[in-house]
């Protein structure tokens, strides 16, 4: 499908026979009851759907088989995202710390003992993990950080604050970034350990978000005591771990699958209104949707572009960043797009009878608002993409 000279967009006979497997097994075993409005619930949903997943083989696609993955390329894991995004499958943000940034992270600098003892129960949905990399005033500054770690005997000891740290009350690990060193640059003396969210001293407050929903956390550390043998890496050379993370990060994040099912049902939901709200019949909605097709189009031709560049260097491209510009800022243009067309009904959300599609667009909408800063910020990637591929000067 993809050649080494250009893009061929003819599927290859063992394409179509992979794609027809994923569709097959997801027709078979996608769940049917629906997913939970509750934070806490989600997880348990999520745990067993990954369960199901890693028994029948469809856990971990990109993960060497030595590890209990697929070792699957960057293409095949495309098709089942867009496969899967198609069958409807329930989303795996509440436990995707561990298999999209955890596990590729231990594989890439963790030491033999720590990929045996962390990547089977990542995989199959036996321990969730959370994030501990943002921190109060340190903004999209992630080298800002300020909570410590003082070495202590064969543990770090540490004290600090993190916040938006996503189901940190529902999870079992954290990944967390210390400062180990307050007299070196930023960037350096910083130290990323494995953390047991059970160890004594840690405090968590729930942040209830826009949408309703109490997914977010402060979480606060005194005298939390951690392992030496729980650092990845090396103390106080952490940020090249952690530049592996953000790198992960911004690639699995990219939801353009379930742009294209979400533009498909925008325009159901246009036809189905058009006769009652006024904005569904105005003939100018349909340039604005067809702009929204041709963006998703150009974001499906750029993630393409993406996988061809990492199948032939082995490593992602500058395209990690595009991406993650495009994808953000065109969710939110469609999340607006289908509000405006549920009219008077777009603020209803999940509790009212009268919502629009159970409020599905009402918490699209709301939701899509931090795409653009999660992952790192818009401005954070122009700024990438402005000095590191355009060789423009700071300003």
């Amino acid at each position: 499908m993809l050649g080494d000279a250009a893009m061929e967009f003819a599927p290859s006979p063992a394409e179509e026979a992979f794609r027809t497997s994923v569709r097959d097994w997801l027709s078979a075993h996608v769940p049917t009851e629906p997913y939970p409005a509750d934070a806490g619930e989600r997880v348990q949903y999520s745990r067993r759907w990954a369960r199901t997943m890693y028994e029948g083989g469809w856990a971990g696609l990109a993960w060497p088989k030595e590890y209990g993955g697929r070792d699957l390329s960057p293409l095949e894991h495309l098709i089942f995202a867009e496969e899967y995004a198609a069958a409807g499958a329930p989303p795996l943000i509440d436990i995707g710390v561990g298999p999209a940034l955890t596990g590729p992270t231990l594989i890439h600098h963790g030491t033999e003992e720590q990929k045996r003892r962390f990547l089977q129960p990542i995989l199959s949905g036996d321990e969730v993990w959370c994030q501990g990399f943002s921190e109060p005033e340190a903004g999209s500054d992630l080298a800002g950080l300020r909570t410590r770690a003082v070495l202590d005997g064969d543990d770090l000891v540490i004290n600090g604050q993190k916040v938006w740290t996503s189901y940190a009350r529902f999870a079992d690990w954290c990944i967390l970034i210390v400062r180990t060193n307050p007299d070196v640059p930023k960037h350096k003396g910083l130290t990323f350990v494995l953390l047991d969210m059970k160890t004594p001293g840690i405090t968590i407050r729930p942040l209830v978000e826009m949408t309703g929903v109490a997914w977010f956390n402060e979480v606060f550390f005194e005298d939390v005591r951690v392992p030496k043998r729980f650092v990845v890496g090396e103390i106080d050379k952490g940020w090249d771990i952690t530049v592996t993370t953000l790198s992960v990060e911004r690639g699995a994040h990219n939801p353009y699958p379930r742009l294209v099912s979400e533009l498909q049902d925008m325009i159901a939901l246009v036809k189905r209104l058009a006769d009652d709200t006024p904005k569904a019949a105005d003939p100018r909605l349909r340039q604005r949707i067809a702009r929204i097709a041709t963006e998703v189009h150009a974001l499906r031709l750029t993630v393409l572009r993406s996988v061809s560049e990492t199948m032939r260097k082995g490593r992602p491209g500058p395209e990690g960043s595009i991406l993650k510009l495009m994808w953000s800022e065109l969710e939110q243009r469609l999340m607006e797009a289908a509000s405006e067309i549920s009219g008077a009904y777009a603020a209803l959300d999940e509790h009212a009878p009268q919502a629009i599609d159970g409020g599905r667009w009402q918490y699209g909408l709301l939701w899509s608002r931090a795409a653009s800063i999660y992952a790192g910020t818009s401005e954070v990637q122009r700024n990438i993409l402005a000095q590191r591929v355009l060789g423009l000067p700071r300003g």
